[in-house]
């Protein structure tokens, strides 16, 4: 008999819920996005679909109807009534017995989460620590996978060195990006940051920072920098979905400027609350 182990209980293979045999579970074999609203209102929903639609048609994924999805998280976020909701979602390949290839007629599975915004003022108005790190992930980052974990071990080292954020060195001695964010610097007065064309995720904030960069006239510089450079920079900061722009103040415990957030970075975060009312 064919047997499955959950826990200390042994169930008959043939009788296991379609969840445990998951392909998300096994191989990682899915797509996600993060989004979330600004008092009571989703911000750039149609940008995160239109990067989810891309991330599914990259691996592969049929039988996912993107209204579908536009539906389930508007109607998941109309019963919360959070005002500022971080919004979740995945869709894995589907559910089959383990095996590296799948079947055509395989079903995506669809999951989402919406829970209660940390306040991120704090951060906002102090800025945070990064620490860097080897980038170990594959050579796909455009894809937002559901293969995290080169990010997550990247973000628990971060931690154990007591800053909020690593930021993601690769082979040649460049940064690409944060573990969970996009990246920035100010340096002689140009906003620069990593091109598109390396490995990086398309990042949804980082398109809507460089529109904020553009709308008060600073000059952004998509190229890639060393850690050296970075930590020589007048201002740094990331940006992520979930708390948009937050200044980084200690770059691999070198202080950047004069330990407060800059006059660049500021006048950004005013200009991005622009998009959001």
């Amino acid at each position: 008999m064919q047997i499955a182990m959950i826990g200390d209980r042994i169930v008959p293979l043939a009788e296991l819920e379609p969840i445990y045999n998951d392909r998300g579970t096994y191989f990682g074999d899915g797509v996600y996005e993060v989004l979330r609203s600004y008092n009571g209102k989703i911000f750039a929903l149609e940008e995160h679909l239109q990067r989810f639609a891309r991330s599914l048609s990259e691996i592969e994924i049929t039988g996912i109807d993107i209204e579908q999805v536009r539906w389930r998280v508007k109607k998941g976020f109309d019963a919360t009534r959070i005002a500022n909701a971080r919004i979740y979602f995945h869709v894995t390949r589907g559910s089959a017995p383990r095996n590296h290839t799948w079947k055509a007629d395989i079903r995506p599975n669809f999951f989402l989460t919406i829970t209660e915004l940390a306040d991120s003022s704090e951060e906002k108005s102090r800025g945070i620590a990064v620490s860097t790190h080897p980038d170990w992930r594959w050579k796909r980052c455009d894809i937002k996978s559901l293969n995290l974990l080169p990010n997550i071990l990247a973000r628990q080292d971060a931690e154990k060195k007591g800053c909020s954020e690593a930021i993601f060195v690769d082979d040649a001695g460049l940064i690409t990006e944060g573990a969970g964010s996009a990246f920035f610097a100010i340096i002689e007065g140009k906003l620069q940051t990593t091109p598109l064309k390396a490995n990086i995720l398309p990042s949804v904030t980082r398109k809507f920072v460089i529109e904020a960069s553009r709308n008060i006239s600073l000059e952004v510089v998509e190229k890639s920098l060393t850690p050296k450079q970075a930590a020589d920079a007048e201002e740094l900061f990331i940006a992520v979905t979930t708390k948009d722009i937050i200044p980084v103040v200690k770059f691999d415990c070198k202080v950047i400027g004069d330990g407060k957030p800059g006059k660049y970075t500021n006048l950004l975060m005013q200009e991005f609350r622009s998009f959001i009312l």
